[in-house]
């Protein structure tokens, strides 16, 4: 998986309302672990989703992790949405284990097909 961009509009939080947030996610990987890394333009901190792979086609997402200064900018969405795509792009399915990951998941029926049964 190569880095990917999302751009997202967002109008909750007063820093940035209905600015367009352009948000890179870069993949970090050492041996059976690894991380998303999600760097919002124009900010210094950054958030990460963190997993382990049992094997070439099962990885566990055991948490995701987002500063205050990036709440609100929607850094953990876009995280577990790169994550979905990632599985769907390399056949493998998802453990979820992280609460956050969990909660998203309840929220999209769409993501069911890279879930581990």
């Amino acid at each position: 998986m190569a880095g990917s961009t999302s751009t997202r509009r967002f109008g909750n939080n007063p820093d940035t309302k209905d600015q367009a947030m352009t948000i890179h996610i870069a993949k970090e990987e050492t041996g059976s672990k690894g991380r998303l890394i999600a760097h919002v333009e124009g900010r210094d901190d950054v958030g990460d989703m963190t997993y382990s792979r049992m094997s070439p086609k099962v990885v566990i997402v055991d948490h995701t992790g987002v500063p205050d200064s990036l709440r609100g900018l929607g850094v953990g969405v876009a995280l577990a949405e790169r994550m979905v795509a990632w599985a769907r792009e390399d056949d493998f399915k998802i453990v979820p284990l992280c609460p956050f990951f969990k909660a998203q998941l309840a929220r999209h029926d769409d993501w069911k097909d890279v879930i581990q049964a």
